[in-house]
């Protein structure tokens, strides 16, 4: 009696087992099916798409200057010139400080943490040069942050006399150590008071 007390629970077990296989593999077919329902008789690959929409436009082309669309050559853009106010144009670059800056504000159990981000347009050396003196920049920023109040940094203008003033403490930084501060921008990339 012993026996068959046994193998009753094996049986019952091995039988959970083929029904939940056996629900997989109906619900399995199901979403195959479903799938292919809803997405097997797509005709148009996205390339033919692609061609149909390039074919549409040529067409739309054609008539508008009253000519045929030649299916082989596709018309090339012309180039717009305009006119600029500026006769050089120079591209602005970027670089943030590693990691954030944290320092308590003055009178105020509260401290700020910055990252904080410079610009500038001319060449990369300003840029090299900042990286090559980060321990002393750094110095510098934390020693003109420890001069601001909480009420000195609430607000959208009080961070914009903030920027201002870090790019000067910057550029005064940079000019004892490499003699050309360069700094056009500071930028706060990030602000967090707590």
């Amino acid at each position: 009696m012993s026996e068959e007390e046994e193998e009753t629970p094996k049986k019952s077990g091995l039988g959970k087992i083929l029904i939940f296989v056996g629900v997989g593999v109906i619900m399995l077919g199901a979403g195959i099916g479903a799938g292919y329902v809803l997405f097997g008789n797509q005709q148009n690959t996205p390339e033919q798409i692609a061609a149909e929409i390039i074919d549409k436009n040529r067409g739309q082309q054609a008539e508008v200057t009253g000519q045929e669309a030649d299916v082989d050559e596709a018309p090339a853009p012309e180039k717009q010139s305009k006119e600029s106010q500026k006769e050089e144009v120079f591209q602005t670059l970027y670089f943030e400080i590693p990691g954030n800056l944290t320092t308590n504000l003055k009178n105020s159990r509260r401290f700020l943490q910055i990252g904080v981000g410079v610009s500038t347009r001319y060449d990369e050396t300003v840029l090299q040069n900042v990286e090559a003196n980060l321990p002393a920049i750094r110095a510098a920023i934390l020693a003109t942050l420890s001069d601001y109040s909480e009420e000195d940094v609430v607000g959208r203008e009080a961070r914009q006399i903030l920027s201002d003033d870090l790019k000067e403490t910057i550029n005064a930084e940079l000019e004892e150590l490499e003699g050309f501060g360069g700094v056009e921008g500071v930028l706060l990339t990030s602000f967090v008071m707590q």
